[in-house]
């Protein structure tokens, strides 16, 4: 591995200008086909296997037409004070308003308020639902401006109307945020590095990493299905690994430099090293965002395998670009412990320069107590993982909207006027095909629900034309978020299988209440056993790495201490709401419910990425003679300020994320931010060198048995000091005959 990767590295150096030219031209057609594609819609939950999901398409069979799945609008009015909505002039514009909603082609129908019950008992709200017969994904901009300019027109008459449903859903928006994101890692890289040039390496090959992964996606978003959350999140994660892979070769390089080595030589060991490391980390993290598919869930996949494109893009960009852009940056790239002029460099040196680092200094204190290291370290994370015990997890809607949003305003205006629960109502479809009795059996269904409590009103079956199917619409008593109108849905579907065995008619329970209760259980099952399938792929690919089977073992408790600790910071803020107003958090509730799973995968990633980039270094100071302990010095004398650096980088993207518009990456990034900090400043760095020092020489201990099994990679380089010995030898020779 490490002798390919230096030649690959040395490759790349010479023919710098084919390497740039190559992605360039790589960035470029990525970005004529994000250009030329179609806009990409939002991502359905469409589960396969779920109840709700075998409702819906039992209604596309028994109701042909009606597009179950089709977008909704609920346009919600509110009369002037001192009005109601049934006065006369109030009521002419809003029936005006729903003769302009029914005129759209993909308008399959439209409620009148006052023909369907739909205003509320005070009569200062109104409410008219349309129905597409198109997906919110597939809607046109046309209908969607049809919509608003309906409302408008109501808004400039004297009413107060808001737009609820997934037909206008809002755009994340990131804001100003993201960008001071990426200038703390810019300043961060310029403190490392003393260089403006060499902080600017790992900036610019993440951007062009990062806008070759985007822009297929958005190249292939129509086609693929991928919403807009998809790409956000692999701008996310491509930022942070491209900015930290490119950062680690960029530091070996100039370490190799201080060392007295040729460039083209010092990019070649760059490579071969650094890039050993960014490899088997870069596959960690893209095993932990594939492994979401054995979730089964298709939006979370279309998720992880697009991330982890993007990931793979950002290792290639690592051992090929970035020793392209040394070759032609040549001199101006100094060795480590030299700054630019520009930042300082050039000025003679003091002597107490050979002071050792803080990294070392660290290391030093820490082998010194591994013991009471060890102890503070884990007692902290445990403190903070505390609030996890109390995790409620959940899918968001309309009600968790910033109240800048119409979505948000329409969901508040229906809690007013109709109770919380009337933004979640539950559709229960009636399959009495088998059935002796049908119409008895949705007349027994009916009163079932209406003596279940939670529930406010039960709208009497609507059979379809055969009359072997029918729906009814429950409303419930609380918000569609809630624990209560959970445990509502379970007992709808408990009271079926009774019904089931009394009259053989099938009783589902549906609509996007349902649906997104459907999809936490489903996260909630697959939890395990995806935390099973990543950690131990990811344990056997360390076993090769480290050749040890106690470093593995330790890199995953390690990792899951921090993902606790960072999931219980999570509930802290987003579901107690502990700083919430800080964060932008304008409503608290439960945890999004793929946020676990997620940050599993996330966060074993980049968390290995440390774990393989500063105990590689400790390995290969202990292959090379060095006693455990001195190794564990080492490691972080030539490591520690890297990963310290590229912690703080990571911290700052994902941080730069918490400036959202949308819950969901909102509530992501502070996950992932906190994550890397608990992880990188807490386990890396202090629970993993204690340790090692209280392992010593047992901490690389492997059955000869299986040393002799294991394929050989050569993460430390060894491969690299023997072919240089060679070269060396060769060189004598050469002398010689001269």
């Amino acid at each position: 591995m490490a002798t390919f990767l230096y030649k690959l590295g040395r490759l790349a150096f010479r023919r710098r200008h084919f390497v740039a030219l190559i992605w360039v031209a790589l960035l470029t057609l990525a970005g004529i086909g994000a250009a030329s594609a179609p806009a990409a819609g939002n991502t359905s939950f469409s589960i396969p296997g779920t109840e709700a999901q075998k409702a819906f398409d039992l209604l596309d069979q028994r109701f042909p037409g009606t597009s179950s799945d089709g977008a909704t609008a609920r346009v919600v009015f509110k009369a002037p004070a001192g009005e109601k909505m049934t006065d006369k002039l109030n009521k002419a514009t809003v029936k005006k308003t729903v003769r302009e909603l029914s005129n759209g082609s993909e308008v399959d129908s439209v409620a009148d308020p006052y023909k369907g019950k739909a205003v509320s008992k005070d009569g200062r709200i109104a409410y008219a639902s349309v129905r597409y017969k198109v997906s919110g994904m597939e809607l046109e901009d046309s209908s969607r401006d049809a919509l608003k300019a309906a409302v408008q027109d109501a808004r400039d008459a004297g009413l107060t109307v808001e737009i609820g449903g997934d037909a206008l859903s809002a755009t994340p928006e990131t804001g100003s945020s993201e960008v001071i994101g990426i200038a703390i890692a810019a300043v961060v890289l310029v403190i490392t590095f003393g260089s403006l040039l060499a902080a600017g390496f790992p900036l610019l090959t993440a951007i062009i990493g990062v806008g070759i992964g985007v822009s297929t996606i958005t190249a292939l978003a129509s086609a693929l299905d991928l919403g807009s959350t998809t790409s956000t999140l692999a701008t996310m994660i491509g930022l942070a690994v491209g900015i930290d892979y490119a950062l680690f070769i960029v530091s070996r390089y100039r370490a190799e430099l201080s060392e007295g080595r040729e460039r083209e030589e010092a990019a070649g060991r760059a490579v071969g090293t650094a890039g050993s490391a960014v490899v088997f980390a870069g596959l960690t993290v893209v095993i932990a965002l594939v492994g979401l598919s054995v979730v089964n869930i298709p939006m979370l996949t279309k998720m992880g395998v697009a991330a982890a494109g993007t990931v793979v893009v950002a290792v290639l960009i690592a051992l090929t670009l970035i020793p392209a852009l040394l070759g032609f940056a040549g001199r101006r790239i100094k060795p480590t412990g030299e700054k630019s002029k520009l930042l300082g460099g050039g000025r003679a040196k003091k002597k107490h320069a050979e002071r050792p680092n803080m990294g070392t200094r660290w290391a030093s204190f820490v082998v010194r107590r591994p013991v009471a290291v060890l102890l503070l370290g884990v007692v902290g994370l445990g403190a903070a993982a505390i609030p996890a015990t109390s995790l409620q997890l959940g899918l968001g809607d309309d009600g968790s909207q910033p109240t800048s949003t119409t979505q948000r305003r329409a969901y508040d205006l229906l809690s007013d006027g109709f109770g919380p629960g009337f933004n979640g109502p539950l559709m229960v479809v009636v399959d009495a095909k088998d059935s002796a009795h049908p119409k008895s059996a949705f007349k027994k269904v009916d009163n079932e629900i209406k003596g279940l409590k939670d529930v406010v009103t039960v709208t009497p079956a609507a059979p379809n034309k055969a009359g072997d199917t029918a729906t009814i619409t429950v409303i419930p008593k609380s918000k569609p978020s809630s624990t209560t109108t959970e445990d509502l849905v379970h007992a709808i579907r408990d009271q079926g299988t009774e019904i089931t065995a009394d009259t053989d008619a099938k009783v589902l329970v549906t609509g996007s209440t349902a649906m997104n209760i459907d999809v936490s259980q489903k996260l909630n099952d697959a939890l395990i056993p995806y935390l099973v399938l990543v950690v131990g792929l990811a344990f056997l690919l360390l076993i090769v790495v480290f050749r040890s089977i106690l470093v593995p073992l330790k890199a995953a408790l390690g990792f899951l201490l921090s993902v606790m600790a960072a999931l219980g910071a999570v509930v802290a803020v987003f579901q107690w709401g502990w700083l919430s107003r800080l964060l932008g958090v304008e409503e608290t509730g439960p945890v999004m419910s793929m946020m676990p799973i997620f940050m599993v995968g996330v966060v074993f990633g980049l968390a290995m990425d440390y774990e393989v980039f500063l105990v590689t270094r400790m390995r290969e100071a202990y292959v090379h003679g060095e006693k455990p302990s001195q190794a564990v010095v080492t490691g972080f004398k030539h490591g520690a300020r890297v990963v310290t650096a590229a912690a703080i980088i990571m911290m700052a993207v994902f941080s730069g994320f918490i400036g959202s518009s949308e819950s969901m990456i909102k509530m992501i990034g502070f996950g992932l931010a906190i994550a890397v900090f608990f992880d990188a400043f807490i386990v890396r760095m202090a629970i993993v060198p204690a340790v090692l020092a209280l392992l010593g020489k047992r901490a690389w201990w492997l059955p000869k048995w299986l040393d002799r099994l294991l394929p050989n990679v050569d993460v430390e380089g060894e491969g690299l000091r023997a072919l240089s010995d060679k070269n060396a030898d060769d060189e004598d020779r050469e002398l010689v005959r001269a």
